[in-house]
């Protein structure tokens, strides 16, 4: 769904600054965290606007990049037209966690904005799945313990090959291995878990749909390069620094096609 509602564009344009608890999870042993997820908008201040409106983030702005801070992660835009949703590709959707899955979900309504189907999730609690524009695919959890309104939960691969990519992943990050709820292939990286689930076909890889790229923080991003070079793995661009940015970066593929930004730098943010 492209176009808000007039309703909408105006709350969102005349909505107070959050005072969101936003940051990015302390890394583990090996100096790892989850980092962001990277979006292609056709509307970049709709994005902003909503990210902010519904999800308490902060923008912040460096140079020509503009990313949305919440807690566990930040989502990076680019404007572009996406080449296709995020349903479809390998990487699904991405998740929340909320205090009231159904307040949530009545305010999206109401603003015009698409809902998808409302549930009891792997894990027990009310969960539904809403639509932002451009195709991108969110999937809310309540959590009424929730200390903060909302916060980055979990993102979600859907490719017939689940199984032999969770364990890529968690060979290349160094990750174990446990259920979540009732869901048994996923592993996790401080802030953020990741689902590995079955297709019947196979998925389109992530680069240009409206999920470009999902992203990791490492502290010593120069070393930890040099330790993927050394398990044989390949670079869709080589480590560097980024000064317009203050960020140093890398990018991979995973065997799937999920594009993956790997960062230092992003918890400064």
């Amino acid at each position: 769904m492209r176009l808000l509602s007039t309703s909408l564009l105006l709350a969102l344009a005349f909505a107070p600054a959050p005072d969101a608890e936003a940051q990015l999870a302390a890394p583990n042993a090996d100096g790892i965290t989850y980092g962001h997820v990277h979006l292609n908008v056709a509307d970049i201040e709709v994005h902003k606007k909503l990210w902010v409106e519904y999800f308490d983030g902060v923008v912040v702005e460096k140079g020509p990049l503009t990313t949305i801070r919440l807690p566990n992660f930040l989502i990076a835009l680019t404007e572009r037209e996406p080449t296709g949703p995020m349903q479809g590709s390998v990487l699904d959707h991405f998740g929340f966690k909320v205090r009231n899955t159904a307040e949530f979900v009545a305010r999206w309504r109401a603003a015009g904005m698409e809902v998808g189907p409302e549930f009891i999730g792997a894990e027990g609690m009310p969960n539904a799945y809403v639509m932002a524009p451009d195709g991108v695919w969110v999937e809310l959890q309540e959590d009424p313990s929730l200390h903060v309104p909302v916060a980055g939960y979990h993102i979600h691969f859907i490719t017939p090959d689940y199984e032999e990519l969770l364990a890529w992943y968690t060979q290349v990050f160094s990750l174990g291995v446990r259920p979540r709820g009732r869901i048994g292939t996923t592993t996790d990286v401080p802030g953020m878990n990741m689902s590995f689930g079955d297709a019947e076909e196979a998925t389109a890889a992530t680069r240009g749909r409206a999920l470009d790229h999902i992203g990791f923080e490492v502290d010593d991003l120069e070393a930890f390069c040099r330790k993927l070079a050394a398990m044989g793995i390949e670079f869709d661009v080589e480590y560097r620094e980024v000064e317009s940015v203050e960020l140093k970066i890398a990018f991979l593929t995973d065997p799937s096609g999920t594009y993956i930004e790997l960062t230092e730098g992003y918890d400064k943010y």
